[in-house]
């Protein structure tokens, strides 16, 4: 028997390819050729309109009608054409692209009409195609669809394998539908999930086939039925009855070469043909506060997650408010399909944040998803109570012991944890390789080492069934201890953006473990010693909240036998460190960190007691009290000449070359800074311990080369260092950079350089909680507002930003504060409260010990004396006298211009302009060749006048 046929066909030719669209057909030299569905519907779209720009629109609308499409998709799909066809090779050219237009197909094309061949009716009539439904719109798996289609039309058996709740059958149904035609609608699909039985695998495809299930060994039949048929076979949900669907699907591939096979399951069926495509989660964001809509709109999951909260009834719409909370909450569930919808299906009843509340309180696994779901997949707790149920009794074992880890963990890790009397390594080995093969447990290389995951939903499932193993927690506490010692004293050498991560995903596990021991059941001297070794890597990452918290609980913990220890002393350290940095200068701070000095001093622990001198030094710099601190930084220099070492030797010139600049001993300061800039720099074995000195050094190293005349190399060397320091990824060292750089730019005129500094320093503080530099930045915005002619703003501002940083203890810029704020109050025309103001700056001076300011003082001193309305100008002459040769005697070539320049006015108004001009001329004497500040130029301005 045979059908009636038309009695023609059309047949396109073009190069040595010949294209038969009545039965989808492209071949070269007479050979198939395998193309993809959407991939030929593309070919045909271009060539009925020959030499004719067609618009990505078009073919989009034509390609996918009714469909709703990402150019992406469209773009793979010519890349995969050209490269079927060799476009490009050899001379060969049929596809051009024009940018921002379309494509065009270009070869000559040539049509013959030939008889349709006549062809048997099959021995019986397949049941017309049943497949579910396709979603309307499924979000971000359109490329996801286009790869696998073209890799099952080339391959013929592909499997589709993931965890629950990814979206595998979903995947699966999209292809289905979009390769029907590919098999005259011949595509059956194969629900295997409520199979308990699996001898009933080959049953279920004989019904949907319409064939008896009769005989006792139905595979003859079934083979010789599906010899020579052309179908679409969808076998969804093998994983439980895999010991018969692998081997089944194998016999079928084999004996029936016209039929493709795509199957899902949790793990690969592993037999011989088969492609594997691991369906990865839908993507999500990093964590980043900061994230804008624009940027989360680029996010699958959230796309997900919007629509399907919108579905359900929710008035809502991302925007840059909530986008982190959507974010989060699609991080926290991994980006799983199944467990999106579900939580974006409670907003409407509970809000955004109190949805996201709920799942940071406990990933709620109960929730329903919709009535026509499968049961498996009706809550999160049904899905994976399917997944655990189709595990040995060994692997649910060890994938519950696998939950004490908090994200990502290492084999060695799961090596040292979980065995124990009843699971030896042998065991575990074999147990984790099947875990990652049934997508229960997730593998990630990072670095040159592969690390593994449970994904949260797992590990809160995991941990509802099974109760707190104290033996295996406290394995995880030690293990993770003994990283972090080891950690601690490699950091300073791991520069790699690679081995950063494997520091920032172990960080999770330790959190977790000092949950664990300082919690109820916990053990509290692990986590004192954790807590201890921890420090160091919070500090080194710049986590000071984080490491202040961790600190605060260790010490409340520590009993009076454990007292005066290396443990204790590195937590009061830590402690110090951390309140100095988010609460400026406190009591609570000084206290710890005199308390961790005392006993590094009583243990003779000279490289500890280097450090901590470090810290008193700079608590004590910022606390105002700069004399203390030169005393503290003498006090390293004996300390670090004991040790010997040249690394302790160029910290102790850091921090002695610091103060001294800071006392205005600007020669001696020079010779300090440029022994510790040239110091040993690959160790940085200080920025273990909170700061980088050497990067400390080359900045208050670039000041001192523009106090001394040498602007030009002070802002590359400033500029140096803020790239270390940024490439170093220490936001402390950065912060110091940044704020002593805007000095320069200050001191240099440079406005629009000192605010382009100061918002990256204020975005960079804002980040890490660092309170008073918050209200640095302010300051430094208000000393610009008043330096481009908004005064009374910018009084208004510095006068906020003074008032707050005197609550934190934070006295480092009192003095320079006070000069810009005496320059607005002038402006204003308030003299008298400036007078009264830099009189009292000028004290505190002298109380403290910054000398480097006293003459910009007393240059500003006689400035306010001159607004008076009735001056003195003898007095103010005086002033300036004694400013210039302040400056001049300590070698800050700066501050004798500055004198200079008032003086010389001061001298040409009332007697001399040729003395003026020898003034000017002998301060402008030895600055470097070629330098260029506000200053100069108006000194050289002056000079023209005189």
């Amino acid at each position: 028997m045979t059908e009636p046929a038309a009695p023609t066909a059309t047949t396109l030719s073009f190069g040595p390819f010949t294209v038969t669209p009545h039965e989808r057909l492209v071949m070269r030299d007479g050979v198939a050729l395998p193309m993809g569905a959407k991939s030929f519907d593309t070919l045909i779209a271009l060539m009925s309109r020959p030499n004719e720009v067609v618009s990505k629109w078009d073919l989009m609308a034509r390609v996918w009608p009714g469909m709703a499409v990402e150019e992406a998709n469209l773009r793979f799909h010519i890349a995969a054409l050209r490269k079927i066809l060799g476009d490009g090779k050899d001379g060969a050219r049929y596809i051009t692209t024009l940018s921002g237009r379309g494509y065009c197909f270009v070869a000559p094309i040539a049509q013959t009409e030939i008889a349709a061949k006549p062809h048997l009716a099959p021995r019986m009539e397949l049941p017309p195609v049943k497949l579910p439904n396709r979603l309307q719109r499924m979000v971000g798996r359109d490329d996801v669809v286009a790869a696998v289609s073209d890799r099952l039309i080339a391959a013929r058996f592909v499997t589709i394998a993931g965890p629950g709740g990814v979206g595998k059958t979903a995947v699966a149904v999209a292809i289905a539908h979009d390769l029907l035609e590919n098999f005259s609608d011949a595509a059956h699909f194969v629900d295997l999930a409520a199979l308990s039985d699996p001898d009933l695998v080959i049953t279920s495809i004989l019904l949907m086939l319409g064939l008896p299930a009769e005989a006792d060994d139905p595979l003859p039949a079934l083979l010789a039925h599906l010899h020579d048929k052309r179908m679409l076979l969808i076998l969804d949900n093998c994983e439980h009855v895999i010991a018969a669907a692998a081997p089944l699907a194998a016999e079928i591939f084999h004996a029936a070469p016209h039929v493709h096979i795509l199957a899902t399951s949790r793990e690969a069926l592993r037999v011989a043909s088969e492609q594997v495509y691991r369906l990865a989660p839908l993507a999500v964001p990093p964590d980043d506060t900061r994230l804008t809509a624009a940027a989360a709109q680029t996010y699958s999951a959230l796309q997900l997650f919007i629509e399907r909260a919108t579905a359900g009834g929710a008035q809502i719409a991302l925007n840059d408010g909530n986008a982190a909370i959507v974010a989060g909450i699609c991080r926290k569930l991994d980006g799983m399909a199944l467990a999106i919808e579900l939580a974006a299906g409670r907003v409407e009843a509970y809000g955004l944040e109190q949805t996201a509340a709920l799942l940071d309180e406990r990933l709620n696994l109960l929730w329903q998803g919709q009535r026509t779901a499968l049961p498996r997949q009706k809550t999160l707790q049904a899905t994976l109570d399917w997944s655990y149920g189709l595990l040995s009794d060994a692997e649910r074992l060890v994938l519950r012991r696998l939950a004490v880890f908090a994200g990502h963990f290492t084999l060695d890790a799961a090596l040292e944890i979980v065995p124990d009397a009843h699971v030896d390594r042998a065991r575990l080995f074999d147990a984790i390789d099947s875990l990652v093969a049934k997508s229960m447990v997730a593998p990630r290389p990072i670095g040159a080492m592969m690390r593994y995951r449970l994904l949260d939903t797992t590990r809160a499932y995991l941990l509802e069934i099974e109760p707190d193993d104290a033996a295996l927690s406290a394995r995880h506490a030690i293990y993770y201890r003994r990283w972090l010692e080891q950690a601690g004293t490699t950091w300073a050498t791991v520069p790699s953006p690679d081995e950063r991560a494997i520091h920032f995903s172990a960080l999770h596990n330790v959190r977790a473990a000092l949950d664990w021991c300082f919690g109820a059941n916990g053990d509290a001297n692990i986590g004192i010693a954790l807590a201890s070794a921890a420090a160091p890597i919070f500090l080194a990452m710049s986590l000071l909240v984080e490491c202040r918290r961790w600190s605060e609980r260790a010490l409340l913990a520590i009993d009076a036998s454990s007292r005066s220890g290396a443990e204790e002393m590195h937590i009061q350290a830590a402690l110090g460190l951390t309140l100095m940095f988010t609460r400026g200068g406190s009591e609570a701070a000084r206290t710890a960190l005199s308390r961790s000095l005392a006993i590094a001093e009583a243990r003779g622990d000279a490289p500890n007691q280097l450090q901590l001198l470090g810290r008193m030094h700079i608590f004590h710099e910022r606390m105002g009290q700069f004399d203390a601190a030169l005393g503290y930084a003498r006090q390293s220099l004996a300390v670090a000449a004991k040790l010997g070492d040249v690394a302790s030797v160029a910290l102790a010139h850091s921090l002695l070359g610091v103060s001294l600049h800071l006392a205005g001993e600007h020669r001696d300061a020079l010779n300090m800074l440029q022994a510790a800039w040239r110091g040993p720099s690959p160790e940085r074995i200080s920025t273990v311990h909170g700061f980088d000195h050497r990067n400390r050094a080359g900045i208050s190293l670039a000041r001192e080369l523009w106090l001394q005349g040498r602007p030009a190399d002070a802002r590359r060397l400033a500029r140096q260092t803020v790239d270390e320091a940024a490439q170093m990824d220490h936001p402390i060292t950065l912060c110091i950079a940044l704020i002593w750089a805007v000095s320069i730019d200050l001191w240099s005129g440079e406005l629009d350089d000192a605010e382009e500094n100061v918002d990256r320093f204020i975005a960079h503080a804002e980040k890490r909680s660092m309170g008073p530099y918050l209200a640095v930045g302010r300051g430094v915005k208000g000393e610009l507002a008043i330096r481009r002619g908004d005064a009374a703003g910018g009084v208004e501002t510095i006068g906020a930003c003074l008032r707050e940083l005197h609550d934190a203890g934070y006295e480092l810029l009192t003095t320079t504060f006070n000069i810009a704020l005496v320059e607005g109050l002038l402006a204003l025309g308030q003299v008298e409260q400036g007078a009264r103001l830099i009189d009292d700056a000028i004290r505190l001076v002298e109380q403290g010990g910054d000398h480097l300011y006293m003459p910009e003082l007393l240059r500003i001193k006689g400035k306010v004396l001159l607004s008076l309305p009735v001056s003195d100008t003898e007095a103010v002459e005086g002033l300036l006298m004694q400013s210039l040769e302040l400056g001049r005697r300590n070698g800050a070539k700066a501050w004798e211009l500055r004198a200079a320049i008032d003086l010389a006015r001061l001298l040409a108004e009332r007697r001399s302009r040729k003395d003026a001009k020898l003034l000017l001329e002998a301060a402008l004497e030895g600055f470097a060749e070629g330098s260029d500040t506000a200053d100069i130029r108006v000194a050289n301005s002056l000079l023209q006048t005189l």
